[in-house]
């Protein structure tokens, strides 16, 4: 079994009054998750499923009669994929406001629903935790730092679904990595109210695959799908909060031609952007490179930085003249810009324009050489 990060941040809030919300995409492990910390604790657990349309029926506007006795004398109440629930939100004020005695916890694929009824309803009631696919910092603690570095590449192109790692098969990896995909395209997202052309999502995650790591406008990215700008950036917000893309923008302060508006896409997974693509061919016969590291480095940076609860603000930099920086950090009022080079072999170079306009600015290469401290190794992370 692979241990998660957030499994030891979550125990330490069970049984003190809060409601647990590990919320993230489909698949990655937040149902595994929720079992083992139920299972080590050995109390009377109820589990309910919104997958389940019995489920769904019966906690349909429930009132507060028949919520405690679905409830009866359970110590603890899992509520798995939260989001399928009528008035989700509702339901677990109620619970939380007059179950004191039970531990809640709830699992949610998708923050379109759960996320903003929960924060509303359960303001100072809850504790939120995200969870995405498996973490290079995760599986060095799983196997080993040695054994992980081998296979960067194959992380690359395959990505950290727990399903995709548990095989070595590259056949039934693309097979897992196809599911998923249409499963984003066609089962969650397709399904939405709010998407009202379902051809341009697929459209649209296609166009955002084929340009990680470049800028995008909103403009363009509609006159190659055949939609408005204002529709595009709709369905990337809905993408984004459907944990399968995130924005980037950019720094802009201090220079007057800093680009003030730009952004950039990234794919929570490597391998769901390679089957996004149709193209799972290996590393060496791949032209994108490039964007794959980037993707790489910016996304496990992103779960390190969410899992050790490090706050900070992320940007790209760039300017009109074509200058740019693959990744800014700014956290406690300083600042690092980190250029991205996946052969060692190429010397980045931060543009003395930054440099200028941002003194006392850390900087650093990263490169597959030394990218593990970046994405969180530390000695303590490795394996006895």
């Amino acid at each position: 079994m692979i241990s998660r990060t957030q499994e030891g941040k979550i125990l330490e809030w069970i049984g003190k009054g809060k409601a647990i919300i590990i919320i993230g995409p489909r698949q990655v492990g937040k149902t595994t998750l929720a079992k083992q910390i139920v299972d080590g604790r050995g109390e009377n657990t109820l589990w309910l499923t919104g997958d389940d349309p019995e489920t769904r029926n019966q906690l349909k506007d429930v009132s507060l009669a028949r919520l405690e006795a679905i409830l009866s004398n359970n110590q603890i109440v899992v509520i798995d994929e939260a989001q399928r629930l009528h008035n989700a939100g509702l339901m677990l004020k109620l619970i939380t406001d007059h179950f004191k005695n039970i531990q809640l916890i709830v699992t949610g694929s998708s923050s379109l629903d759960i996320a903003s009824e929960t924060k509303e309803s359960l303001v100072g009631r809850k504790f939120e935790y995200p969870l995405y696919p498996l973490s290079f910092i995760e599986m060095v603690s799983h196997h080993g730092l040695l054994k992980e570095r081998s296979l960067l590449e194959h992380r690359l192109v395959y990505g950290y679904y727990p399903e995709v790692v548990k095989t070595n098969e590259t056949g039934i990896s693309q097979k897992i990595l196809n599911d998923l995909a249409d499963g984003l395209m066609y089962k969650d997202l397709l399904t939405l109210d709010q998407v009202k052309k379902p051809s341009l999502i697929v459209k649209l995650l296609q166009a955002l695959a084929l340009q990680v790591g470049n800028e995008i406008k909103y403009t363009e990215i509609g006159e190659l799908i055949g939609a408005d700008p204002t529709t595009v950036e709709k369905y990337i917000d809905l993408l984004e909060k459907s944990y399968v893309v995130f924005r980037l923008s950019s720094l802009s302060r201090n220079v007057r031609n800093e680009i003030k508006k730009g952004k950039k896409i990234y794919f929570y997974d490597n391998g769901i952007r390679n089957s996004i693509i149709k193209n799972f061919n290996t590393v060496e016969a791949r032209q994108d490179i490039g964007a794959l590291w980037e993707n790489f480095l910016i996304v496990e940076r992103m779960k390190n930085n969410t899992y050790s609860e490090h706050y900070y603000n992320a940007y790209f930099w760039r300017t009109t003249a074509q200058q740019e920086i693959d990744y800014i950090e700014e956290s406690g009022g300083r600042m690092s810009a980190f250029e991205f080079k996946w052969n060692p072999k190429r010397k980045g170079r931060i543009p003395a324009t930054f440099l200028k306009a941002y003194p006392n600015s850390e900087t650093e290469v990263i490169s597959r050489d030394n990218f593990e401290e970046f994405v969180g190794f530390s000695i303590h992370h490795e394996k006895p």
